[in-house]
C-alpha cells in the first residue's frame, strides 16, 4: 500500500512504518523518534502549519489529539500524564504540513529531545496551548 503525505511517498509497512488512517487523519511513527513512543498525527487534507489555523480548526486539533491518545493506548501506554502533544511553531518547522507530535513517556526523553520538544519555548507549542490560542484569538497569523 502506498500513502502520499506532504507530497512525499510513504510505503506502508516498509521499515516498520505503519499508518493508521481514520478518514481525515493519519498517524504513523516518527522516523527519528524523540521518545520510546513518538508518533505524528497529520490531517489528510493539506494544511501548512499552526499559523495557518483559525478558530474553525479547533475541532480538527482536538481530533488529532484524540487519535494520538488512542494510538498510545493501543501501544500499551497507560500513563497519559507522562506524555506530550504539540506542534513546532513557525519558522521552526522542517515540514510544511501540519503535524502533531505525540511523545511518551516524556520522562524517558533524552537531552536533545527535551530541547526540541521543550515546553514554553519559542519553537514548540502544546496542543492545549494551541487550542486555547485559537479559541481566544480566532486567528494566529
Amino acid at each position: 500500500m502506498w500513502v502520499i503525505l506532504n507530497y512525499k511517498l510513504v510505503i506502508v509497512g516498509h521499515c516498520g512504518i505503519n499508518v493508521l488512517q481514520d478518514g481525515d487523519i493519519s498517524c504513523f511513527k516518527d522516523i527519528k523518534p524523540g521518545a520510546p513512543h513518538h508518533y505524528l498525527v497529520v490531517p489528510t487534507k493539506h494544511i501548512g502549519n499552526c499559523k495557518s489555523l483559525n478558530q474553525e480548526h479547533v475541532p480538527l486539533v482536538k481530533q488529532m489529539v484524540d487519535v494520538g491518545k488512542d494510538v498510545l493506548q493501543k501501544n500499551n501506554v497507560t500513563d497519559l500524564t507522562d506524555v506530550r502533544f504539540g506542534f513546532h511553531w513557525p519558522p521552526f518547522c522542517s515540514v510544511t504540513h501540519l503535524h502533531l507530535h505525540v511523545l511518551a513517556p516524556v520522562s524517558q526523553m533524552g537531552f536533545m529531545s527535551r530541547l526540541i520538544y521543550r515546553l514554553n519555548s519559542y519553537w514548540f507549542v502544546t496542543a492545549d496551548q494551541l487550542i486555547e490560542l485559537l479559541s481566544s484569538k480566532g486567528e494566529t497569523n
